[in-house]
């Protein structure tokens, strides 16, 4: 009986810098081959949710479908690590879309900075006064002021990390929402946050922002002294993820919501 054709033929891996995941790149590389990324069928990422987050990031744009195994410190979105069946494993693999959001953010001197996040966008006070905050969703103000260590947009994909820490809701997957969380609000008091359509354009204004400086943080990429943020998922861009069947990001979220 003829086997089927194999999807994945060629990989690329890339590996975080800890001894676990170099490792791994090692024995991977000795078993499967590794090609450049541009030629492979399949990227696998070995470390932690960091290395992932990068290797998205680094190939958003790609089409490649990413399949990461843990080799790092937090995992929630990588599979179990082994050496053996990798091809299988690849093949039976079920995939998870994802969007980035798009920061649009503008500083104190008036210049644009855009950046993409999977996990979230975030605001923080830069200084020791909290910060001032007014909120539009679509064009329409919802919150004149918040005063808050800053607030976040969360996409489903990072409702389970920074989102959650500040009791943030959890959004499974393929939810069409992003959730609007505070960090830390101090008025209004009772003002817990919002859930909002994935089609939704968010628009934070600093008020005070010489008194009060706040910066934006798309993931990990930083602007200080922001004026203004727009937020908005770019459902043009989207990011093939591969999970084992039964470990999938749709059940992860779940069990987060129960306390696993």
């Amino acid at each position: 009986m003829s086997r089927p054709p194999q999807r994945f033929k060629h990989i690329a891996l890339v590996a975080g810098s800890t001894p676990e995941a170099r490792e791994a790149y090692e024995r991977l590389q000795g078993r499967y081959g590794n090609v450049e990324p541009k030629d492979a069928d399949v990227i696998v990422a070995l470390g932690g949710d960091g290395l992932m987050l990068q290797t998205l990031h680094k190939f958003m744009n790609s089409g490649k479908p990413i399949y990461g195994m843990q080799r790092g410190t937090v995992g929630f979105l990588m599979n179990d690590f082994s050496i053996d069946n990798l091809i299988e494993r690849l093949t039976a693999a079920q995939i998870t879309i994802i969007h980035p959001l798009v920061m649009r953010a503008r500083d104190s001197a008036g210049r644009m900075h855009e950046h993409r996040a999977i996990n979230e966008v975030s605001l923080f006070r830069q200084s020791a006064q909290a910060a001032h905050l007014r909120i539009l969703i679509d064009g329409q103000e919802r919150l004149a002021q918040l005063v808050a260590d800053g607030v976040l947009l969360a996409t489903p994909a990072g409702s389970t990390a920074y989102n959650l820490s500040v009791q943030g809701a959890i959004i499974p997957i393929n939810a069409p929402l992003l959730a609007l969380t505070p960090i830390s609000p101090f008025r209004p008091r009772r003002w817990r946050g919002a859930l909002l359509p994935d089609k939704a354009k968010v628009t934070i204004e600093v008020q005070d922002g010489d008194k009060r400086p706040v910066a934006a943080v798309a993931d990990s990429d930083e602007v200080r002294s922001v004026r203004s943020v727009d937020v908005e998922m770019d459902h043009a861009v989207s990011l093939n993820m591969l999970f084992d069947p039964g470990h999938n990001l749709d059940e992860r979220i779940l069990r987060e919501q129960f306390g696993f």
